[in-house]
């Protein structure tokens, strides 16, 4: 994924919860919080703990962002 198509993306989606997937095969579920032109940061919810994680933009193979009904 072009890193700019991957940050305006991402830009999107900030405070949402997305899915991604590295090109390592890790798969990353969490709270879009930071954006920067080098990498995103995502805060995962682990057992009853927080983590945060910071993926750079080159790791990214794709990106999932749960179709979630809209809350009336």
């Amino acid at each position: 994924m072009p890193l700019q198509h991957a940050e305006n993306l991402l830009r999107r989606y900030k405070g949402q919860v997305v899915t991604i997937k590295t090109i390592s095969g890790a798969i990353h579920n969490g709270r879009v919080t930071e954006i920067t032109n080098d990498f995103v940061e995502l805060i995962e919810q682990i057992d009853e703990g927080t983590t945060h994680v910071f993926l750079l933009f080159q790791a990214i193979e794709s990106v999932l962002v749960p179709n979630l009904p809209a809350s009336n």
